[in-house]
């Protein structure tokens, strides 16, 4: 993949639609403009332009025509956008003109956000941020991906890093003068201090991962109980549709069903699993059982559903987060067996909206705050666990040997290099940037 090339793409979504936007970026791209126009506008004012093709001189469409020299665009390259009418045959013939032009190829998807990323107009966290925000389904989702998109997590990281240039500075002062004692330890006293201060502001962020994570990949709850407890038909109550058959048979359910909605804006994942009971001899109702054992340790919430006069089964452990369900109240409207359970009928719907807003205040209290997280990735989490550790080695190290510790923050500072794109990180930008639309 040439960065020196001129690439292009449809930016808008595809399909028809009223308008569409197509892209270029890239040295040739004012040039390319030029031979479906002839004249340009002036940079960044919208003109109405006739596009022509540049070998027939046929009209492609009547559009307008946007210009953004570089540096100061979106890539940092010159960028020309043609804004036209959204018809398949007008987005066709114009992809097909550009090309045909010498120096012009089909951008790859994120390579638009890639150029932008290599040309320093916005870093890693931020392109992270802006992929989130392509793929956003909930408004909670939108918001905490805008706060990367638009800085907000690149300027506590970078808070980090000034720390921890400044830190390394003083200790790098010690190694200088190593034989005064004195001096070495004064520094690496204060060091101390600086260091304790920015490791707990770490681990402050790395505590707040999990509930970012559960904004970005979604709420994990499932729903599990004997067999034949109305586990199912919960599941089509939640999900407001037939997603997993209903049966009088207990054990119709064999498999883990999954269901994607949500809850106030946050993305959950509901799952129904196959029924608990003691010992089977049916194989696959053994191996749905297996499944369900490990849906439960994989689960944020637990719905365990019981119902009158149905066995007990092997039940998790209680706590906060499991939702005790007595389904079936119409059944036997006197029946306590469970006195701390929630007495519902999927049925009739008695009890259900005291369930819902039981579940609800559990999902949210999974996801609070987690809009203005910093980290909300894997990686973002694996990094930052990493330049703690660094910390606390050079924390642990003595004042006879300063050296050590500076070797230690060197490190602390190139894994907060990587949080950013400061630092070589070729290995894991295609990862990122293959997630993107290719008009991006």
């Amino acid at each position: 993949m040439s960065e020196s090339s001129t690439i292009f793409a449809l930016s808008s979504g595809s399909g028809m639609a009223g308008i569409a936007i197509i892209r270029l970026s890239g040295r040739g791209a004012f040039m390319a403009a030029r031979s479906l126009t002839g004249d340009l506008p002036a940079p960044r004012h919208a003109a109405r332009r006739v596009f022509r093709h540049p070998l027939t001189q046929g009209v492609l469409d009547d559009g307008v025509l946007l210009l953004f020299p570089g540096p100061k665009s979106y890539t940092g390259e010159d960028v020309v956008e043609f804004h036209l009418h959204g018809s398949l045959a007008v987005i066709r013939a114009m992809l097909d003109a550009l090309g045909g032009m010498a120096g012009l190829r089909l951008a790859e998807p994120g390579e638009f956000t890639r150029r932008a990323f290599r040309n320093g107009r916005m870093d890693l966290m931020a392109a992270e941020g802006l992929g989130d925000l392509i793929q956003a389904r909930t408004e909670r989702q939108r918001q905490q991906a805008l706060h990367h998109a638009l800085g907000g997590a690149s300027q506590v990281i970078e808070g980090w890093r000034r720390d921890l240039v400044s830190i390394l500075g003083r200790v790098e002062a010690a190694v200088d003068f190593a034989d005064e004692a004195d001096v070495a330890e004064q520094t690496v006293d204060e060091v101390r201090r600086r260091l304790d201060d920015l490791t707990v502001r770490m681990r402050g962020a790395l505590a707040e991962a999990n509930r970012a994570a559960s904004l970005r990949e979604g709420v994990k709850i499932v729903l599990a109980g004997p067999p034949n407890v109305g586990k199912s038909s919960l599941l089509n109550l939640l999900a407001k549709r037939d997603a997993a058959i209903v049966s009088a048979i207990p054990g119709t359910t064999r498999d883990v069903i999954e269901v994607m909605m949500e809850f106030s804006g946050v993305p959950v994942i509901l799952t129904d699993t196959a029924g608990l009971r003691g010992a089977t001899e049916d194989e696959i109702e053994r191996i749905g059982m297996d499944r369900t054992g490990r849906e439960l340790q994989a689960a944020d919430v637990v719905i365990w559903v019981s119902a009158p006069g149905s066995p007990s089964g092997p039940l998790p452990e209680l706590d906060s987060e499991t939702l005790w369900i007595e389904n079936k109240s119409d059944l036997d409207p006197t029946d306590r067996s469970l006195g701390m359970a929630h007495r519902v009928s999927a049925r009739t719907g008695a009890g259900m909206a005291e369930f819902f807003t039981a579940l609800e205040e559990r999902v949210l209290r999974h996801a609070a705050h987690a809009e203005s997280a910093t980290l909300i990735r894997s990686r973002h989490k694996q990094i930052t666990q990493s330049c703690v550790e660094n910390l606390l080695r050079a924390s642990a190290v003595s004042a006879d040997h300063p050296e050590l510790m500076a070797e230690a923050l060197r490190a602390a500072a190139h894994d907060v290099g990587r949080l950013t794109g400061r630092i070589d990180v070729e290995d894991i930008l295609d990862s990122i940037f293959r997630e993107f639309c290719i008009g991006k």
